[in-house]
């Protein structure tokens, strides 16, 4: 019965400690920071995850086959209490993404690394998805798309022959 009883103490405190978690998300692509609309519900307390469409989608637009399929996502902690990140795992082998394995505190903002394997030509859309203590959605869906065109094949050098 003790053990049932410090169970318990120990699920509430967990529970008092990740409801105050909020995330913000952001494009980054190596270069700048794009401002995007982040939107959240200021009537709903504790842990808010700001979606405001494009927030959490990322266009890659059309790439050449093998150049870097390399994107981040920038977050932030807006709640009060550090929000951790337990996964973050790609729909497929081609789609891998890193994220930070240290708490982030609150005011304090990260990025989603995730890299899209771009030696498969034509259009694709995958996703990653993060497992996080924040109470409002503990699994957030980021959404990749884009398409990878053929390199352009070389136009071949005119033979020489006898009549030119």
């Amino acid at each position: 019965m003790r053990k049932l009883i410090n169970l318990f103490a120990i699920l509430v405190i967990f529970a008092s400690t990740v409801a105050a978690q909020d995330i913000k998300f952001d494009l980054y692509n190596g270069e700048k920071a794009e401002a995007k609309d982040l939107k959240t519900t200021d009537e709903q307390q504790g842990a808010k995850l700001a979606q405001a469409g494009t927030v959490t989608d990322w266009n890659y637009g059309k790439i050449e086959k093998a150049s870097t399929g390399v994107r981040f996502f920038k977050f932030a902690n807006t709640g009060t209490a550090p929000l951790v990140i337990s996964a973050a795992k790609g729909s497929c082998g081609c789609t891998v993404p890193s994220y930070p394995k240290e708490p982030i505190m609150p005011g304090e903002a990260g990025y989603i690394k995730v890299k899209y394997d771009t030696k498969r030509v034509g259009a694709f859309t995958k996703y990653v998805t993060l497992t996080t203590n924040a109470t409002s959605n503990t699994t957030t869906r980021l959404k990749i798309t884009g398409t990878v065109e053929a390199e352009a094949a070389p136009t071949p050098a005119k033979e020489k022959n006898m009549f030119n």
